[in-house]
């Protein structure tokens, strides 16, 4: 017979050799113009046959043929047309013009899924059977009569590829060329297609390939898979389009190790794996996708989400040289639009499109057998330098990057296995001190050891401050966009969320912290303070400023906001988590880098902390954490030239020596969180059983080891000894315990030597004439505990008056109602400035006195309300800076 093939791609050239191979005359080939200087496949095929090859850019214009073009068809004299593959619409001028008609290859078994996107339909409805029909052409959608079809089992992962590839391609081919076969022996059967069953959808572009996360896994995977690779399922995703590509059902439940990712409007979060990204759906269910796609082009695996990336450039051999210059030829040749092969030149950018994908793995090939490239390789390095680097890498086998090596301390405790850390955190590493010296760090609620935690030393200080200034200066933290960086902060929020029961268990056996307490506050706080200071990221902005010191007065200046550098941050024992956020997230947002030393008896959640920056992405040097002694780790880092901030909360003694050694070594800036003795002032007309709740709160919140704790209540004489006697009623309801215990209200005290120094702390009270309503001594059991403990009488000139305790110890003192201004003189009487507090109904008084009392928070008609966007410091010698807001 004479036919005409009208159509297009791969699938069309192949039909078309079939066709000629079986005796039949081609007498035209009308398919596609060229793109990009590109013959389409079949017209290339063609026209080496030397077949008259047509390439109209269309057929009809306001749906009316154009007569030329239809005069150059019949001119060919063809008595059937062949379809294989054409997204062109042809007139029924040509449908109907040959002997035999019109016959036209369609990738689904009809009536099911006519239109133009079939195979993704097919996969999108999760259809068990798929196949193909070849149909006689009429004036419809896909509605002629059936000629023939062939159909084949879906695979529960099949992808639109892989149907295509394994039956429809090579099944295709064969059964329009058997169709054709049946035309010409008069056999070809015409069956009308049934209405029962018909199902039309649209065509799947970009734009309507959204994933609805309110799906079952199964419904979610076949969307996936239904627009695997075109168009492409796409969600939102850190602000940005992502794409999914190689989804597959995860049939276990088993809980997967991973770090998590927010998907906006997804039932929970992703978990990047391994594997793979882990999706869930609606139903609780798993998916897993293999390969994500970015708005920029650039493909990525999907555990890779997370990761930077290679470091640097591997430098290429003269063998290695010589394979890549074979390899820029290889681009040459297929990117003819390409003027020359540069080291920036993109691969598709450039012109190059799927088939083209398939040739450049085929090619490395037959260069380089054993680089043995997948065609996702090219989508991930679309840059001829990437690219280069990559097929390098692959043949030296190093492709695989270094997972971090955490030598764990399990326990089974509070219903879990927590996995903590216990060496030193540099640069990306977790490795022993210099020499191998360790330390035991010991649960307060029994005085045993937890575990054995290295102690750094001098040499330890020296090389994490290197690897932070290094990280600054010549890193990619120091070059990063700082919306990625905040990216990687949200991260790391999330990664805290995920172990935030983990995280608060290590917080509650190494500080002695009420569990519920530490999941809510130590925990919980630090979490929102990494998001919020996420947030601030990219929102660090100067000043543009006009200047006249020229005329015409068209000048300006501008002022810039720059990170300083490597910043130290020394943090105490009392929150040893929420400490290390205040001023870690602070640090990072604005992309400077971090050297930490957590106090020398709460280390873990600090080094647990270490690990989720890792896991969450953040390059090596960034964050260092360093366990050891105040005077060996804490001096080093004040006197280290490399540093040029230092953070410090704990004891004004220590803050003066600090800032002493700052201002000698070189002028580094310093914030400083230092001691305070807050006064809380009680006055008559208050709520009295909120002044009662706030005001115990106020002193044995988290055992009183609080550094705006209420070091001293002044109550007004007429209600003095009715608040007290209610103090001690809640005192004596009070259970002391197990923090892990859920109904514990007071757990142990941080360490021996405090408890010490409380025991001592109140016989001086004792012996200086204050009087002990209650508590005062270590409680008789195993651990650290101590009693809550109130004192009455106490005068100005006392020892607990003017001391701070830094536990739980109420100190009471009573003032005259008309004597406000005295009551205040009294209040201020400290050198401390840190947080102090008034509770009245009167609101004239309560602005009174907040406005005089000299203190960085001044709390009304409550206590101990700090918020992160709120900032937080003291006056005088509770030092200077502020954390926060």
């Amino acid at each position: 017979m004479k036919i005409a093939v009208i159509g297009q791609s791969l699938f069309g050239q192949e039909v078309y050799k079939e066709l000629r191979k079986d005796g039949h005359t081609i007498v035209g080939v009308f398919t596609i113009p060229d793109k990009d200087g590109k013959a389409d496949p079949l017209a290339t095929e063609a026209e080496t046959d030397g077949v008259a090859v047509f390439k109209f850019p269309r057929w009809r214009v306001k749906g009316q043929a154009i007569p030329e073009v239809v005069d150059q068809y019949k001119a060919t004299g063809a008595e059937l047309n062949v379809l294989p593959f054409c997204s062109q619409f042809i007139p029924m001028e040509v449908i109907d013009h040959p002997k035999h008609g019109s016959i036209i290859y369609h990738p689904s078994l009809l009536p099911r899924h006519r239109g133009a996107s079939a195979i993704n339909w097919t996969l999108i409805h999760g259809d068990n059977k798929g196949g193909f029909t070849v149909f006689w052409a009429d004036d419809g959608l896909d509605t002629g009569p059936i000629l023939l079809q062939r159909e084949c089992d879906v695979e529960p992962n099949d992808t639109v590829n892989t149907i295509y590839k394994r039956f429809l391609y090579p099944e295709g081919v064969k059964g329009t060329v058997e169709a054709v076969r049946l035309i010409a022996e008069g056999r070809a059967p015409r069956i009308t297609q049934p209405q029962e069953g018909a199902t039309y959808e649209c065509i799947q572009k970009k734009d309507n390939s959204k994933i609805d996360w309110n799906q079952s896994a199964e419904a979610l995977h076949n969307w996936i898979r239904g627009n695997d690779k075109v168009p492409g399922a796409w969600a939102e995703v850190d602000g940005q389009k992502v794409t999914f590509y190689g989804s597959t059902l995860v049939e276990n439940s088993t809980p997967a190790n991973g770090q998590p990712l927010e998907i906006p409007g997804a039932s929970r979060p992703g978990i990047v794996t391994k594997a793979g990204l882990l999706l869930f759906g609606s139903d609780g269910k798993a998916l897993l996708v293999k390969n994500l796609q970015f708005e920029d082009g650039k493909m990525i695996a999907a555990a890779q989400y997370f990761r930077s990336g290679n470091s640097a450039a591997v430098e290429l051999t003269e063998e290695e040289k010589a394979f890549a210059e074979q390899m820029r030829a290889v681009w040459q040749s297929i990117l003819t639009n390409a003027s020359q092969i540069e080291d920036s030149t993109d691969f598709f950018k450039s012109g190059a499109a799927s088939m083209d994908v398939v040739r450049l793995v085929e090619e490395v090939k037959l260069r380089a057998s054993s680089c043995q490239l997948q065609n996702e390789d090219v989508y991930m390095n679309t840059t001829f330098q990437d690219f280069i680097q990559m097929c390098v890498r692959k043949l030296r086998g190093e492709d695989d990057e270094e997972e971090l090596v955490v030598d764990y301390v399990e326990k089974n405790i509070n219903n879990m296995t927590i996995k903590m850390p216990h060496q030193l955190f540099i640069n990306g590493e977790f490795v022993d001190a210099e020499g191998g010296k360790t330390y035991k760090t010991i649960n307060p609620t029994d005085g045993t050891a937890i575990c054995d935690v290295s102690l750094a030393q001098i040499s330890d200080v020296d090389m994490a401050v290197a690897a932070a200034k290094e990280a600054f200066e010549e890193g990619e933290w120091g070059k990063m966009n700082p919306r990625d960086r905040g990216r990687l902060i949200y991260k790391l929020a999330d990664l805290m969320e995920e172990h935030q029961e983990e995280l608060a268990t290590i917080e509650a056996i190494d500080s002695g912290a009420v569990y519920t307490l530490a999941l809510k506050t130590h925990v919980g706080m630090s979490i929102q303070t990494f998001r919020y200071f996420a947030g601030w990221c990219d929102k660090i902005q100067g000043s543009t400023i006009p200047i006249n010191q020229a005329r015409p007065n068209r000048n300006l200046t501008f002022t810039k906001k720059e990170p300083i550098g490597v910043c130290a941050i020394v943090i105490p024992w009392n929150y040893p988590l929420m400490m290390l956020a205040w001023k870690t997230a602070a640090c990072l947002a604005a992309g400077n880098t971090v050297v930490l030393k957590p106090a020398q008896v709460t280390p873990l959640t600090a080094l647990k902390f270490a690990e989720l920056a890792a896991r969450a992405g953040l390059p090596k040097g960034v964050i260092n954490i360093l366990p050891g002694s105040g005077a060996l780790v804490g001096q080093r880092l004040s006197d280290h030239p490399d540093v040029r901030k230092l953070g410090f909360t704990g004891s004004t003694e220590i803050g003066k020596h600090i800032m002493k050694s700052c201002a000698v070594s070189n002028v580094k800036k310093v914030s400083l969180e230092l001691g305070g003795k807050s006064p809380l002032i009680i006055f008559s007309d208050c709520d009295m059983d909120k002044a009662v709740r706030m005001g115990m709160s106020s002193v044995f919140f988290n055992k009183g080891e609080n550094c705006i704790a209420a070091g001293r209540l002044f109550v007004e004489d007429t209600i003095h000894d009715q608040f007290v006697k209610k103090v001690v009623e809640e005192v004596q309801k009070m259970r002391i315990g197990d923090p892990l215990d859920r109904s514990t209200d007071h757990g142990p005290q941080n360490h021996k030597a405090h408890l010490d120094k409380l025991v001592v702390y109140c016989q001086t009270g004792i012996k200086e004439g204050a009087t002990l309503v209650c508590g005062g001594k270590q409680v008789q059991r195993p651990g650290f505990f101590f009693e809550p403990t109130v004192f009455t009488d106490v005068q100005d000139h006392m020892y607990i008056a003017k001391e701070e305790s830094f536990g739980p110890v109420m100190i009471t003192s009573k003032f005259r109602g008309s004597e406000v201004d005295d009551v205040l003189r009294r209040a201020n009487a400290t050198e401390y400035g840190l947080a102090s507090g008034v509770f009245t109904r009167d609101i004239s008084k309560a602005l009174y006195v907040s406005e005089r009392l000299n203190a960085g928070t001044v709390f009304v008609n409550t206590y101990n309300k700090t918020d992160v966007a709120a900032p937080f410091g003291g006056f005088k010698q509770s030092g200077f800076g502020k954390d926060l807001g």
